[in-house]
């Protein structure tokens, strides 16, 4: 779990014993039910990819709870739904599956969950039958789930989901910068 770079920090600060330590006790490579709870309770997470050649991205991602979905122990999967059409983090993806998702709860009980593992894409995955909005589902298989100390979380309080969250038997809400002149021409139909 720990590079060269990573160890000269821990020893230049005494904490390789502690991270020794961290990686022993709360570091796994299989989702725990309660993995699974917490992923699947939260409305949005972090994505973070990387080109071919390095260079970093990093995305919010959104949707109703339970739109990111443990499916297996070794297995998580969420919907790409429709956005600006720039696919910088799927781009990513397809040039370097290796990616970090961060999930946070920022509410009565913080607490965050690092997955790191290598994603795939599938256009007609069959979950997407039972995803309204899915344009596409990424595969994600972990290679380092852990848990993170939420001491440094605010307490928040959501005031209401996002509108444009897709939702079973409604019709999709268009962001209003998609009809302005300068987008409105190039914008594609939305894939059913």
């Amino acid at each position: 779990m720990y590079h060269t770079g990573n160890r000269e920090l821990q020893d230049r600060f005494g904490s390789r014993a502690l991270a020794n330590r961290l990686e022993e006790k709360l570091r796994r490579d299989r989702f725990t039910e309660d993995d699974a709870a917490f992923i699947a309770a939260q409305p949005f997470f972090f994505l973070a990819t990387a080109d071919a050649a390095g260079r970093p991205d990093c995305s919010f991602k959104g949707g109703s709870p339970g739109f990111v979905r443990v499916v297996r122990p070794d297995l998580l999967v969420f919907p790409d739904y429709d956005g600006n059409g720039m696919f910088k983090s799927l781009g990513n993806l397809r040039a370097n599956p290796q990616v970090g998702l961060l999930f946070i709860a920022m509410g009565e009980k913080p607490g965050r969950t690092r997955v790191n593992g290598v994603a795939e894409i599938v256009f007609d995955d069959p979950l997407m039958a039972e995803t309204p909005g899915a344009q596409l589902m990424v595969r994600v298989t972990p290679t380092d789930i852990f848990p993170n100390c939420p001491r440094y979380i605010p307490r928040l309080q959501m005031v209401e989901p996002s509108i444009y969250a897709p939702q079973a038997e409604a019709p999709p809400v268009e962001p209003r910068w998609k009809s302005f002149p300068d987008f409105a021409d190039v914008v594609p139909p939305r894939r059913r």
